[in-house]
């Protein structure tokens, strides 16, 4: 195999399916890329068994095969080239050349017999949504997604596509993030969980594609965008009814200036080190919103922000990196904070419409 592609596209590709190279030492032969040829364009594959990973590019092709290099390593040595051509050409010894310019690299290569097959995959529902819109609701919910294994459907985003509307839900059982958008041109239904790290992964990597393909079989999902096929398992089990766990009603609701809560919570929180929450207290007579923190032998701080109360006086205590992700998170000059008792959800929600709401459990205080 000899190939000639220029830095930048084979950058960007080998970025790509980057994404899906196992670490396991057990599987050496997941630690590379396949690299394979058509007649004017080179396919770039990888996969760790739970995710795959397919992209080509264009490229002069003088002579075809197919191999597998170690993938970080060749990842680093074109990172780190000048932007010109770059020549890739195997040998029968088992070793690849790569050069460009005065540098020269030779690597040890792997038998692409050895390597696993790209799945084929029959998706029997398929959605093309706005590259923008998924992106943009996948990083509002992905930071309530669960990082502990033990609980394998908490680690996923439920994604639901329903007539005209795209929803997406994660929890992480201390908190929880819903957003739904409308998208014109929808049609069919479909409700799945996929692993948090694959969607953000999807929604990093779509760049300027106009749209993302989003296809279901029976136990994976494949994301189509540009030339990249990346290809998950879903995850089985039941997803938490998030329905239920959002409150009908408020006893207070406080309207604040979304940025304005944002910085002060960040100052607040220096004194909310490790486990200590921030307390939030609505005084409705004089129209503000008190925020606080102590930390034993450190100190304490405190910060009021003007606000638009309704219902009654309240103080509650959350956790101040979760309150602080819920704020950051939310859209709007305006957000709206509702309250049914100190021991029971909060909630942070759009000042008009419900397709957001970000719920969020309370820390009991003394």
């Amino acid at each position: 195999m000899k190939i000639s592609i220029a830095r930048g596209e084979l950058l960007d590709a080998l970025s790509t399916v980057s994404r899906g190279l196992s670490s396991r030492t057990t599987l050496p032969i997941l630690s590379g890329i396949h690299v394979s040829t058509t007649s004017a364009s080179v396919v770039f594959q990888a996969t760790d068994l739970e995710v795959s990973i397919k992209t080509s590019c264009q490229a002069r092709v003088d002579e075809s095969g197919q191999s597998v290099l170690p993938g970080k390593l060749l990842t680093d040595i074109v990172r780190s080239l000048p932007e010109a051509g770059i020549t890739i050409e195997t040998t029968g010894a088992g070793s690849a050349k790569i050069t460009c310019g005065q540098s020269v690299f030779t690597m040890r290569t792997l038998s692409p017999e050895d390597y696993p097959k790209f799945p084929e995959i029959s998706a029997e529902e398929t959605v093309s949504l706005p590259t923008e819109q998924f992106s943009h609701i996948v990083h509002q919910v992905s930071r309530s997604v669960s990082r502990d294994e033990t609980r394998p459907i908490l680690t996923g985003i439920l994604v639901v596509v329903d007539q005209n509307t795209l929803r997406m839900v994660a929890t992480d059982s201390y908190r929880l993030c819903v957003k739904e958008v409308v998208v014109s041109g929808l049609s069919g239904g479909i409700e799945l969980v996929v692993p948090g790290k694959a969607i953000e992964d999807v929604a990093k990597l779509v760049g300027s594609s106009e749209s993302v393909s989003l296809g279901v079989s029976e136990n994976q999902v494949v994301f189509t965008f540009g030339n990249t096929t990346f290809i998950s398992r879903r995850i089985e089990g039941t997803f938490p009814n998030y329905r239920q766990l959002l409150p009908k009603e408020y006893v207070t609701r406080v309207v604040i200036d979304r940025v304005e809560l944002l910085e002060a919570v960040k100052r607040v929180s220096l004194m909310a080190q490790h486990n200590s929450p921030i307390r939030l207290s609505v005084n409705t007579a004089e129209h503000t919103l008190r925020l606080s923190a102590a930390a034993q032998d450190i100190g304490e701080a405190n910060e009021d922000i003007q606000a638009v109360p309704e219902g009654e006086d309240v103080e509650i205590a959350f956790s101040h990196a979760y309150l602080l992700d819920g704020v950051a998170v939310a859209e709007g000059d305006t957000i709206a904070l509702e309250v049914t008792s100190p021991l029971k959800p909060g909630v942070i929600k759009n000042v008009e419409g419900d397709d957001f709401a970000y719920l969020l459990m309370p820390v009991r205080i003394g």
